[in-house]
């Protein structure tokens, strides 16, 4: 006697997204070495070199700013209202957005890119925040 589970019944598989087989993205399940990378969008930066260093680049300075929004008090002063209530949000709004971005491209499992990202947040932290508590010590 066959067994079937109902939720198969006349089940089509999904239709694929990919319009040519050869053009199918390698998806890496640990860090690897190399250029060859699909950093936040795709077939970006590709094979080629250049792109590559500039994919390391725009994520270095991803986690730079990250640590600089995370450092700034823009509004400090005593008192809410709805404008700084609002530049508050927005401010909080980019820099989540920021940090989003910087995780997705590190999900590449790419070990150029994910040394990028944590050499960017050390460098923004001597950056920003050594100094703010430089001035708190003096």
């Amino acid at each position: 006697m066959k067994t079937t589970s109902h939720h198969n019944l006349g089940a089509v598989p999904p239709p694929s997204l990919e319009t040519n087989p050869a053009e199918k993205a390698v998806v890496h399940k640990s860090l690897y070495w190399g250029h060859d990378a699909q950093v936040l969008f795709t077939g970006w930066p590709g094979t080629n070199s250049g792109m590559y260093a500039l994919a390391v680049i725009f994520v270095f300075v991803l986690a730079v700013m990250v640590e600089w929004l995370n450092s700034c008090n823009f509004m400090k002063q005593n008192g809410e209202s709805v404008g700084k209530v609002v530049v508050q949000t927005a401010i909080h709004a980019v820099r989540t957005g920021l940090s989003y971005m910087v995780m997705l491209a590190v999900m590449s499992f790419n070990g150029g890119i994910f040394l990028a990202a944590v050499g960017g947040h050390a460098v923004g932290f001597v950056l920003f925040k050594r100094r703010g508590e430089r001035k708190d010590v003096l």
